[in-house]
């Protein structure tokens, strides 16, 4: 499928330069016979191309529709051709849990970014959880800045939090650039079970990540009035429980912790049942009934997982309501039908859903004015220890526990309380899928092998173009245009390979991924000019300056 996106803000065509033969500027020219570029009519279209970048300025020179040989530029250019391989906008993942400073064991600015780097990822917005402190504050984003100084191998950018009482602290943080805010309708983390019996399972006991609490209906409308006339987006976790019971009562305030489970543990299908579709159209149906207190604030939900929210949403634009959605990697690649017993690797919230429901999410895909504007990873790691992996999954005799082990919150477990946690628990174990710098090849992979694949161009507009608007970063990121940011991923569509531990460089080798075959593969990564990453290039393929990082951190106050 190819969707054409002419109300794209930018206007102005991919303009046709001519290379600056006479710069004393040493320039880097990469060229191929298939890149995806803006045409004369504003469309992404895949196009021989000649890119001239500047190394000096960081930013895209010019951009010829053909290929010109290495002689049509001074001597001092570097000049690489990349045929057949495809020249694509370096992608913009914008939802990344990177979870420095304070859970550096799960995560961290270094290992984050070198494993976006190597999948072609060139700037990635760091969420406001899991790190301690959040970015809740003017404080914790200041904290968090100085913790990632230095540290990337690709640029990054902030979200903010949303929590019971902070809304003093919205503004300021807009002010200090954050790109935008998220919120949580339902507690994040996961259900401790204490009891071996499912019938004294507590369902008020969560092992939540205590400094980031959910918000009430009265926090997101004062959130929403705080920052009605500010250019940010207002993102929410959607997952509620839709009052349907006695055992959950009337109030919708604040929404209630999971629902009891209903089978064994370990069964992928028991943890499924526990959040149905309903918590999400339910939370859903709350957000937009608060939407009128803020008709211009961009409102935005972050990893939708079922079908049924779609219509919602559709009607709420037709009506004017300013909300897009996010869908994720791996509720496109990945299916409940298909997931053993007791392998959590999988576990996230929302739920992977059926294979059913994730035909409804390529189909939504489809559609020209989907709702579905943008994919992200959701990258959510942890130490291996939480996933609680039993000894028969991939991985898992590499799991040692010690005689202290950290939990979620930093209490320390010994030996004997962590054995007692039931290896496989879907409510026990984190919840949170580890993909960072995988997620080209693995849409590359499930779209490809499905009867209406999407093209490379939808790729580009749903990874790239559309992430880098969602935060406020249109006019930088996200596209192969004169004058923006000279971000580049070269990606081979047809090499097939294997995960295995060597290819996931995030920090905790743990990911549903492992194991599988994928089609497609990141070349190069070239951020602002400076070429960071090179498949079987020196130093693990990290080459940057001199092995240095080269990322910068984006603090400049949004506009758009």
């Amino acid at each position: 499928m190819e969707i054409k996106n002419p109300s794209n803000r930018f206007q102005e065509t991919t303009p046709a330069l001519t290379p600056p033969y006479d710069s004393n500027i040493p320039l880097t020219v990469l060229v191929s016979s298939r890149a995806v570029i803006y045409d004369e009519e504003n469309n992404l279209v895949v196009s021989p191309a000649t890119l001239t970048l500047s190394p000096h300025t960081g930013t895209i020179i010019s951009i010829l529709p053909t290929v010109l040989p290495a002689s049509s530029f001074p001597a001092n250019t570097q000049y690489i051709d990349h045929t057949p391989h495809l020249l694509l906008p370096g992608l913009v993942d914008a939802h990344v849990h990177l979870n420095e400073p304070g859970r550096t064991e799960w995560e961290g600015f270094n290992t984050g970014t070198r494993a976006a780097a190597s999948g072609g990822v060139t700037t990635v917005i760091d969420m406001p959880l899991n790190a301690i402190p959040p970015t809740t504050t003017l404080n914790g984003l200041k904290e968090k800045v100085k913790a990632a100084e230095g540290q990337c191998w690709v640029d990054v950018g902030f979200y903010g939090g949303i929590i019971p009482g902070n809304s003093h602290e919205l503004l300021p943080l807009v002010e200090a650039g954050v790109r935008g805010f998220k919120g949580f309708l339902i507690e994040s983390g996961v259900s401790d079970r204490i009891h071996s019996d499912v019938q004294t399972y507590d369902l008020l006991t969560l092992f939540q990540v205590d400094e980031f609490p959910a918000v009430s209906s009265s926090d997101v409308a004062l959130a929403m009035k705080t920052l009605s006339s500010t250019p940010t987006t207002l993102m929410f976790h959607a997952e509620m429980i839709p009052p349907i019971t006695a055992s959950v009562g009337d109030d919708v305030q604040t929404s209630l912790p999971p629902l009891s489970p209903s089978g064994p543990l370990t069964s992928y299908s028991t943890f499924l049942s526990s959040r149905p579709p309903a918590f999400e159209t339910y939370a859903i149906e709350e957000i937009l009934s608060l939407s009128p207190l803020a008709p211009e604030l961009q409102l935005h939900i972050v990893h939708l997982s079922a079908v049924e929210a779609i219509p919602l949403l559709r009607a709420a634009r037709e009506r004017g309501v300013k909300i897009t959605a996010e869908t994720c990697f791996h509720y496109l690649a990945l299916a409940s039908e298909e997931v053993s017993d007791g392998d959590t690797r999988h576990k996230c919230c929302p739920p992977i859903r059926s294979s059913s429901n994730r035909d409804g999410l390529w189909s939504e895909l489809a559609q020209p004015d989907s709702v579905l504007q943008t994919i992200v990873s959701d990258h959510s790691p942890c130490t291996p220890e939480l996933k609680l992996l039993p000894d028969t999954c991939c991985g898992s005799a590499e799991v040692k526990i010690s005689d202290k082990m950290k939990g979620v919150n930093g209490e320390i477990l010994s030996k004997e309380e962590a054995e007692e946690k039931e290896k496989g628990d879907f409510f026990a174990s984190w919840g949170g899928i580890s993909s960072v710098g995988l997620g080209l090849p693995i849409l590359w992979t499930s779209s490809t092998s499905r009867s209406s694949p999407l093209s490379i161009t939808d790729v580009v507009r749903l990874c790239a173009v559309n992430t880098a608007k969602q935060v406020g970063l249109s006019h930088k990121k996200g596209a192969l245009r004169p004058g923006m940011d000279a971000d580049v991923c070269v990606f081979d569509d047809d090499a097939e390979w294997i995960v295995g531990r060597e290819q996931m460089l995030f920090r905790n080798k743990v990911s549903p991924y492992q194991g599988r075959t994928m089609r497609g593969v990141v070349r190069q990564t070239w951020v602002r000019g400076q070429k960071v990453f090179e498949r079987e290039g020196a130093n693990g393929g990290f080459v940057g300056k001199g092995g240095l990082p080269v990322g910068k951190l984006l603090l400049e106050r949004r506009k758009i």
